[in-house]
C-alpha cells in the first residue's frame, strides 16, 4: 500500500501552508504612503507623534488605511495618490512650520497593501529591482590618481609623527607630485630617518638627493605593489562609503557593485529624482586639519593675488580671509565617528568628532607642539575646501575627541556629521553614464514577465493533463506548489526580483516538470513490464529518484557557479534558479507522491492507473 505516515503528511501540509502565507503579500500590491523621519540627529521619533499627526489628518478629513512605526520612520498608508499628496502637505505644515529649517523629513513612499496580520508575522513582499519598479542607474568612474594622492597626503602626516616620536630632526616634509620630499641638514639624521621609515612600513621606496651641502633630501615614493593595493582599496572603500551613505539616507535596497577595474554601478530603485540622486552620490566630505599662517604681510600679499608658496587662501565660515598652509596634519581617514550636538558653553550647533588611536596620537602631538597658534579645520566637499573653524590652540588636547563649532546652523551640523560619519571617499568619482527607468516602464515589464510565466505554466498544464491524464493533473498541482514555495522563499529572504529573476522562474517551471515526467514514464514502464499498479507507483518513484537527484545536483552546481562568479543580473538569475531547484525537488517528489497516495493509497484492488 502506498501511504505516508501521518507525521510526514502533516509536515508537508505545514510547509505548503507556510508557502501560501508568505506568498500572499506579493498579490496585494503596493499603495501610496507618506513617510516621516527625523531630520536632525538630536530629534527622536516618539509614539506621541503618531497621535499628533492622526489628529491633524482627521481635522483635514483625510483617512489613512494604516500606520506603521519603526526606529527610523513613521509611515501612513492611503488609498490613492491624491489623498497621499494632500496628506503630505498637511503633515509637512504640521511638522515643519519653518520651511528653511525643517525638523522632519516628509517624503512620498510606497507600502505593501498586505493586511496587518501578515505584516505582524513578517510576511512581506519581495523587493522589486530597478527594471521592475523604476528608478535611476549610474555608472561612476573612480579617479585612481586622486586615490594615490590622498594616500600620499596621509603618509606625509604619518612620517611627521614618526620622526617626531623617534626624535629625528628634519627641515621639512612636503608632497611634490607623486613623491614625498623629506629635507635634512645632516647626513646622519637622514640615515636615521631612512632606517626608521623602512622599519615602520614596506610601502615606500627611498632615494637620496643632495641639492646642496646643507640641503639633503630623502625622496619617498610608493612601491608598485602599494599602488596596486591602494587602487583596490579605493574601489572597496568607495563602495562601502556609498553603501553607508545611501543606507543612512533611507534608499531601500540599493545595488552598488564594482564593474571592471575602476568603475562602480549604482542602482537606486524607486528614486525618480535624478538631480537628488546625483547630489547624494556626488557629495564627498573629507576633513583636513592644517596650520594657519598668521603672518599679516603674507595674508595681505595673498589678498592681492600673490599667494605665498606652500599656502592657500580661504575664507573662514562667516569670518575674515585666512591663509592656510598646504601641509595636511591630519585627515578624515582617522575618523571613527561624527555626531551633531550643541556646544556646552555657547549652546551653538556643533559636530563632535572621534579619532582612532593613531589619529588621537597625531592630534595630541599637534596641539602640544603648537600651543598659541591657530589651527584650521577644513571640510573638503565636492573638491572645494571651506574653513569651518580656526581656533587658537590653548592647550594639549588628548583623548581623540574634537569639537567643530562656529557659525553653522543645526541643519548644517547634521549634514556635516552625516557625511563624515558615512565615511570619506578614498578617491574622487565622476558619473560617466546615467539613465532613468520610469515607473510605467517598470509596470510594463512586470506585466510582460507575469504573462510569460503564466502562459508557460498554462501550456505545461495542458500538455501534462492531456498526455498523463490524472497523473498529469497531480504533476501540475505539484508544479503549482513549487512556484508558490519559490515565491515564499524569495519573500522570506527579502530578495530583489528583477527581469532575469522572472526569466529564471519561467525556466524553473520547465525544469521542475522534468522530474514528474521521469516519474510518470518510469511508472508506465513498470506497468508495461507486468507490475501491479501499487507496485508500479512505489517502484516508479523509488527508481526515478536517483536520476532526478543526479540531474538536479549538476544543474545546482552550475547555478552556484553563476551565483559565486556572476554579478548584477546574472546573480539575480542564479538566486532564483538555485532556490527553484530546491523547491522543485521537494514538490516533484514529496508533494506529488503525497497526492498520489491520497488518490490510490487506500485502494486495495486497482485495475488500472490514469496515466495515459
Amino acid at each position: 500500500m502506498n501511504r505516508y505516515p501521518l507525521w510526514k503528511n502533516i509536515l508537508i501540509g505545514l510547509i505548503l501552508c507556510f508557502g501560501l502565507i508568505y506568498t500572499l503579500p506579493n498579490f496585494f500590491g503596493e499603495v501610496p504612503a507618506v513617510q516621516v523621519s527625523s531630520g536632525k540627529a538630536t530629534l527622536k521619533l516618539e509614539a506621541a507623534l503618531i497621535q499628533r499627526l492622526e489628529k491633524s489628518l482627521q481635522e483635514a478629513d483625510i483617512v489613512h488605511t494604516g500606520v506603521f512605526m519603526d526606529e527610523n520612520s513613521i509611515r501612513f498608508r492611503f488609498d490613492g495618490t491624491e489623498t497621499q499628496l494632500h496628506a503630505k502637505d498637511v503633515i509637512e505644515r504640521n511638522l515643519n512650520p519653518d520651511v528653511k529649517d525643517p525638523s522632519y523629513v516628509v517624503a512620498l513612499n510606497l507600502l505593501s497593501a498586505s493586511p496587518k496580520w501578515l505584516t505582524d508575522i513578517a510576511a512581506l513582499p519581495m523587493y522589486l529591482g530597478l527594471d521592475l519598479r523604476g528608478g535611476v542607474h549610474f555608472l561612476l568612474e573612480v579617479d585612481m590618481v586622486g586615490a594615490i594622492n590622498n594616500r600620499l597626503d596621509s603618509t606625509s602626516a604619518d612620517l611627521r609623527s614618526l620622526l617626531r616620536d623617534k626624535r629625528i630632526r628634519h627641515a621639512g616634509i612636503k608632497r611634490e607630485g607623486s613623491t614625498i620630499h623629506l629635507r635634512f641638514r645632516d647626513a646622519g639624521q637622514r640615515e636615521e630617518a631612512r632606517k626608521a621609515i623602512l622599519g615602520s612600513t614596506a610601502d615606500l621606496q627611498l632615494a637620496d638627493r643632495d641639492d646642496a651641502a646643507d640641503d639633503l633630501k630623502l625622496i619617498a615614493s610608493l612601491t608598485p605593489i602599494a599602488q596596486k593595493n591602494i587602487r583596490d582599496f579605493a574601489i572597496k572603500q568607495n563602495i562601502t562609503t556609498l553603501n553607508n551613505r545611501i543606507n543612512e539616507l533611507g534608499v531601500a535596497e540599493p545595488v552598488i557593485q564594482q564593474q571592471g577595474a575602476d568603475r562602480i554601478v549604482v542602482q537606486l530603485p524607486g528614486v525618480q529624482d535624478v538631480a537628488k540622486a546625483k547630489d547624494l552620490l556626488g557629495r564627498t566630505a573629507t576633513l583636513e586639519i592644517r596650520m594657519v599662517d598668521d603672518d599679516l604681510g603674507a595674508l595681505d600679499a595673498a589678498q592681492r593675488g600673490q599667494v605665498p608658496f606652500g599656502t592657500e587662501l580661504y575664507t573662514e565660515r562667516g569670518g575674515p580671509p585666512l591663509l592656510v598652509k598646504t601641509d595636511v596634519m591630519l585627515t578624515g581617514d582617522r575618523l571613527t565617528d561624527a555626531q551633531p550636538g550643541f556646544d556646552s558653553q555657547s549652546n551653538e550647533p556643533a559636530v563632535f568628532l572621534n579619532f582612532d588611536s593613531a589619529g588621537s596620537r597625531i592630534f595630541r602631538d599637534l596641539t602640544r607642539d603648537n600651543v598659541g597658534k591657530r589651527m584650521a579645520i577644513l571640510l573638503i566637499e565636492k573638491g572645494k575646501g571651506e574653513v569651518v573653524t580656526a581656533p587658537v590652540i590653548r592647550t594639549e588636547i588628548g583623548g581623540g575627541r574634537v569639537q567643530i563649532s562656529g557659525r553653522m546652523t543645526t541643519t548644517e551640523a547634521n549634514d556635516i556629521a552625516l557625511l563624515l560619519r558615512a565615511g570619506s571617499l578614498a578617491a574622487p568619482m565622476q558619473i560617466i553614464e546615467e539613465r532613468t527607468v520610469g515607473p510605467s516602464l517598470g509596470a510594463e515589464n512586470i506585466a510582460k514577465g507575469f504573462n510569460s510565466t503564466l502562459w508557460g505554466f498554462v501550456a505545461i498544464a495542458v500538455f501534462m493533463a492531456i498526455y498523463y491524464m490524472l497523473f498529469g493533473v497531480v504533476s501540475v498541482l505539484a508544479l503549482s506548489a513549487n512556484l508558490m514555495l519559490l515565491i515564499a522563499l524569495l519573500s522570506l529572504l527579502q530578495a530583489t526580483l528583477t527581469l532575469p529573476g522572472i526569466a529564471a522562474m519561467a525556466l524553473t517551471l520547465g525544469m521542475a516538470i522534468d522530474a514528474n515526467v521521469l516519474i510518470n514514464e518510469r511508472i508506465r514502464e513498470e506497468i508495461a513490464n507486468g507490475a501491479t499498479p501499487q507496485a508500479a507507483i512505489t517502484t516508479g518513484y523509488d527508481r526515478a529518484f536517483d536520476t532526478i537527484l543526479d540531474s538536479n545536483i549538476t544543474t545546482l552546481i552550475a547555478g552556484i557557479a553563476l551565483l559565486v562568479f556572476g554579478s548584477g543580473p546574472v546573480r539575480g538569475f542564479a538566486v532564483v534558479h538555485c532556490l527553484g531547484i530546491l523547491t522543485s525537488m521537494f514538490s516533484a517528489i514529496l508533494v506529488s507522491r503525497m497526492l498520489i497516495n491520497f488518490i490510490y493509497g487506500r485502494q486495495r484492488k486497482i485495475t488500472a492507473l490514469s496515466i495515459g
